[in-house]
């Protein structure tokens, strides 16, 4: 986090702590670095002279301060100390090391799908306590989150509000951070937990393209964006990108929960991890994957629309859209898969050939009956019934293929 000298103007001792250097400052107040008499370090928070006679920004300053007091869990900075009557109220938290990750992007470029989940993860874990403390945070974004060398800390709770309240404005404008309100707090209606889930959403997927999903401009055409266009997430791995899109629903309750989302980032963070996942563009991974002979994964759970949209088609299609060689032939699928691949057969013979050819053991050809050992020559299990199946299918395909040359040569 960027230290700045302190200025003239700045105190140098607030209540029992003396006060080192400038951490930031924002709309409600300055944030100092400094120390108690046992050397404890404290980010101390006082706010802003010509604020203190506001009631307004007193009562907000009161509820950041009563939230942090009933958040427990290890993803907020503790509170140490406060005093809400004094001239120019302060509160001061653990001070916690480390840049945002709004500076980390903006200096080192996005992060890996490994990187991104594990984050994420961590985040949602911490919302989870926030959310059983009875608070929405209503301002999470790239800036609020400090990465920590003990893991991610979500900061800056001042304009935190209970659970189920509206969205307060000011001056006829919504408060928080355009890119990464959700569409519930543009509109002034009640906020929820859903409502941290969409600013995770939106910030997630800043940590991997390094832009809001909402791109940039003025205030209202962000706020407009937000509530009438969807985001744009291209350059979010594809492992993550189904669930970034279920986050920023535009309706609340077709959100995944915080503890949806913690236990699905937790499952991706660990295959990331453990090499299983590939944090590289869509396209490119699944071209990868299918020159390996195997199927682009597939993430099921919140996001099921945007699923059929990455893969071109519906569940019913699928495995008319799995390459040859994809799936091992001990499954015995001939007969079955056979007769669901009539159609897109009879659309292109030739595709449909290569598609048949993978699971039938007489349509084998030299690329694929070397893998292919569940063959009419190796059966995995020496049905006769299935074997009459089988030539039954490949009878028929044969005919489909005949049929569909003799078309093409009239035309």
């Amino acid at each position: 986090m960027a230290m700045m000298r302190l200025r003239r103007e700045d105190p140098r001792v607030v209540g029992s702590f003396r006060l080192h250097r400038r951490l930031g400052a924002g709309g409600m107040g300055v944030v100092y670095l400094g120390s108690d008499r046992r050397g404890q370090r404290v980010a101390l928070k006082v706010i802003r002279p010509d604020l203190a006679e506001d009631q307004e920004f007193r009562s907000r300053f009161a509820r950041e301060v009563s939230a942090a007091r009933r958040i427990r869990g290890g993803c907020t900075a503790r509170l140490v100390a406060a005093d809400l009557e004094a001239e120019r109220p302060w509160f001061a938290t653990q001070y916690v090391p480390g840049p945002s990750l709004h500076d980390k992007v903006a200096e080192e470029g996005p992060l890996t799908a490994a990187q991104i989940a594990a984050v994420g993860a961590a985040l949602s874990e911490g919302l989870v306590a926030v959310h059983e403390a009875g608070v929405v945070h209503r301002d999470l974004k790239p800036s609020n989150i400090l990465l920590s060398p003990k893991g991610p800390r979500i900061i800056d709770f001042g304009i935190a509000w209970a659970t189920g309240a509206s969205t307060l404005t000011h001056v006829g404008t919504a408060v928080g951070s355009p890119g990464f309100l959700a569409p519930e707090q543009v509109r002034g209606a009640a906020v929820t937990p859903a409502t941290d889930v969409f600013s995770l959403g939106a910030t997630l997927a800043y940590a991997a393209m390094g832009d809001s999903p909402f791109g940039h401009g003025s205030s209202e055409v962000m706020l407009y964006r937000v509530v009438h266009e969807e985001p744009h997430l291209v350059g979010v791995p594809d492992a993550l990108a189904p669930l970034v899109r279920a986050c920023l629903a535009k309706d609340p309750e077709e959100r995944p929960s915080t503890l949806q989302l913690s236990m699905r980032l937790k499952e991706i963070a660990a295959r990331e991890a453990q090499g299983l996942g590939d944090g590289r563009p869509p396209a490119q991974r699944a071209r990868v994957e299918r020159q390996a002979g195997r199927e682009p994964e597939r993430v099921s759970g919140y996001a099921g629309q945007d699923t059929e949209r990455r893969t071109g088609g519906r569940t019913g299609e699928r495995p008319a859209e799995r390459p040859a060689g994809s799936t091992p032939a001990p499954r015995a699928q001939g007969p079955h898969s056979g007769a669901r691949q009539r159609p897109a057969g009879s659309r292109s013979p030739g595709s449909t050939a290569g598609r048949s050819g993978g699971r039938t053991g007489p349509r084998t050809g030299p690329r694929t009956g070397p893998r292919n050992t569940g063959t009419g020559r190796r059966p995995s299990r020496p049905d006769p019934k299935l074997l009459r199946q089988r030539l039954i299918v490949f009878v028929v395909v044969t005919l489909l293929v005949a049929l569909g040359i003799a078309l093409a040569q009239k035309l």
